[in-house]
């Protein structure tokens, strides 16, 4: 069994997803590329899916919230450019709508092991159900933190919850951290705390493997200790059983954060 979950933890990490701003420094007034990407080293590659797949993308900043879903026009390079007028720190959600996933048996007990869904493993076990195949909906959950210029004046809705469904929130500013500060972050699912999910980070410029993985705690809090140089991921998975959906068994979410230092830059 060790063999087969170490056979499939790098397809089972492809369902990394996040945001990238080709920059996540900005000057007031500046704008970056922003690319939709998903995978994990050598299966890394452009979100596949439509502009109409995007349930919401926002912005909370300085000035507030704002709907940036108008800034996504998808050519061959990127899914749009972002930007914004005023210094500060800026989060980015964003929320796709659900697609289907069919797996045969082994590879879902496999992902599910690897990923850390216990209520799968645990459902799936209590019903007989492991030599099955691996039925879910899933949906995606993304925040990308962007600094602009130098504020020092507080950014008090970084370290709070967006509403997102599945969500990490740090409970510092990553670009406030002092020198070996670690950042704590805080896994919401649902509105609540969640606790023994697996959390991931990983460097996104040499992204083979994690760099780190924590179980979220009681409180669902996990930390890190993320050098002030380069672009990070920190990601999450969870899931729920569901009944009365022809389609599936299973309700899955991905959520990620992503945030960079010194103009660094992660190519798709």
């Amino acid at each position: 069994m060790i063999f087969a979950a170490l056979a499939w933890a790098a397809p089972a990490f492809a369902h990394d997803f996040w945001l990238q701003p080709l920059r996540f420094n900005l000057g007031p007034q500046a704008s970056t590329p922003l690319t939709v990407l998903v995978g994990h080293g050598p299966f890394r590659s452009r979100w596949s899916g439509a502009v109409d797949r995007v349930v919401l993308l926002r912005s909370y900043g300085p000035n507030g919230v704002v709907d940036q879903k108008a800034i996504l026009h998808p050519s061959a390079d990127k899914d749009g450019d972002i930007g914004f007028q005023t210094p500060g720190t800026y989060v980015l959600a964003f929320q796709s709508n659900y697609a289907e996933s069919v797996l045969p048996f082994i590879r879902y007990n496999d992902y599910i092991k690897v990923e850390g869904l216990t209520p799968a493993i645990d459902q799936r076990a209590g019903t007989k159900m492991t030599e099955t195949p691996g039925r879910e909906i899933y949906s995606r959950r993304a925040k990308a933190l962007i600094q602009v210029g130098d504020s020092k004046s507080p950014q008090p809705w970084v370290t709070k919850p967006t509403g997102l469904s599945l969500e990490i929130v740090p409970e510092k500013n990553p670009y406030a951290l002092a020198p070996r500060e670690e950042l704590p972050v805080r896994i919401l699912y649902e509105g609540k705390p969640l606790a023994g999910a697996l959390v991931k980070l990983t460097n996104l410029e040499f992204d083979i493997r994690p760099v780190a993985m924590h179980l979220s705690d009681a409180e669902g809090r996990a930390s890190f200790a993320v050098p002030r140089t380069g672009t990070w991921l920190i990601n999450v998975i969870w899931t729920k059983p569901i009944k009365g959906d022809a389609r599936a068994d299973f309700d899955t979410t991905f959520s990620s954060l992503t945030f960079g230092y010194g103009g660094a830059k992660s190519h798709p």
